[in-house]
């Protein structure tokens, strides 16, 4: 029964993903570009924020780096692989181009996330004290700066230097976007955003208590779930939108909605979740794994070659998307253990020495 509830909460959150996109933007008409650009950032991650937020309270820290991570992943090589791949064939016969600048802003911030990932995963290799308090502590701080630099982020792109993240908008483009309006008015579509988000963390509360009974059903490891299946359907609404303006050639924008996403995940909603965890007691540190944290550096890394140059065409999504395959395949055949296989494992143990005892 479990499984099923899992399967039925997980599908069940995609429509929800995708309305409160919609909403959002519908909102977003009504608050101007700066603040809209915010409500559609935060709108677009929350169902990994509040999935976040429901494992942390059951004390599932692994469930909540497996998850933002996935997002994270998924963003770069998924959704940004399949619309460079899509723009590709579709305009084979016109040159795609896009502002390198924006790329450019968010690999740095991006590698200054990775580098706060890395440190408390060396401090467990080459610190002298064999305990976890200073990577946790060490997670910490790195929490606290990576917010201080997301916040700087946001006065740059939002403020300061809004010209690098908009995109070029053409007069044809320009005619079009005037002629959009808002079809619900703002007191209307507030109310519906804030139902939808409380549908959301009520499927979520039920994917975060039943992922491991899944994972024991079915025979899939908890990482891979959460790595994959998780942000593959609470991302399918930014999914779909990037890849539509991949389509009519829209690269800037669908650049904003990947790079973006990844980057609010990477260093708003990773140590915000390290905050929270500080405040309820809970010993959550930025620690990866060496396997989690190599897949997280090695996609920034190919993301930000792939970016270097201000030009796409389909074999750079291509090598994204065959990235992903082969990152997925990884947490596919890995097996590691969940709570109740531990707990299955303790328990044979256990009869196991009693009988040889006897």
């Amino acid at each position: 029964m479990q499984p099923w509830v899992f399967a039925l909460s997980l599908l069940g959150l995609a429509p929800l993903a995708e309305r409160v996109s919609f909403l959002t933007e519908q909102v977003a008409c009504y608050t101007g570009p700066t603040v809209g650009g915010l409500l559609n950032a935060t709108c677009g991650n929350i169902t990994e924020l509040i999935i976040a937020i429901f494992a942390l309270t059951e004390n599932k820290i692994t469930v909540v780096k497996y998850s933002l991570l996935g997002s994270i992943l998924s963003n770069l090589l998924l959704v940004l692989g399949t619309s460079l791949f899509c723009c590709g064939i579709v305009n084979l016969r016109k040159e795609q181009k896009f502002d390198r600048r924006q790329g450019d802003a968010n690999s740095l911030m991006l590698l200054l996330g990775l580098l706060c990932y890395f440190l408390p995963m060396l401090f467990r290799y080459g610190a002298a004290s064999p305990t976890a308090d200073p990577a946790l502590e060490l997670s910490r701080a790195a929490s606290i700066v990576m917010l201080i630099a997301y916040f700087a982020y946001l006065i740059f792109q939002l403020w300061t230097h809004r010209q690098l993240f908009e995109a070029q908008v053409d007069d044809d483009e320009e005619a079009d976007n005037a002629s959009e309006e808002a079809v619900i008015g703002f007191w209307s579509g507030f109310p519906w955003l804030v139902g939808m988000t409380v549908l959301i963390a009520l499927l979520s509360e039920y994917v975060v208590k039943t992922i491991e009974d899944a994972s024991y059903s079915w025979g899939l490891s908890v990482s891979f779930i959460s790595i994959i299946l998780l942000p593959i359907v609470g991302n399918a609404a930014e999914h779909a939108g990037a890849i539509i303006f991949a389509f009519k050639n829209k690269l800037d924008i669908t650049l904003g909605v990947a790079l973006g996403s990844a980057t609010q995940i990477g260093m708003f909603v990773v140590p915000l979740c390290t905050i929270v965890a500080w405040i309820m007691g809970i010993k959550m540190d930025l620690n990866f794994n060496l396997l989690e944290t190599g897949s997280l550096t090695l996609a920034i890394i190919t993301t930000a070659f792939t970016l270097q140059d201000g030009t796409s065409h389909y074999m750079k999504g291509l090598i994204l998307l065959l990235c992903y395959v082969v990152i997925g395949v990884c947490f596919f055949v890995q097996r590691t253990p969940s709570n109740q296989d531990a707990a299955t494992n303790m328990m044979l143990k256990s009869a196991t020495d009693t009988v040889s005892s006897a």
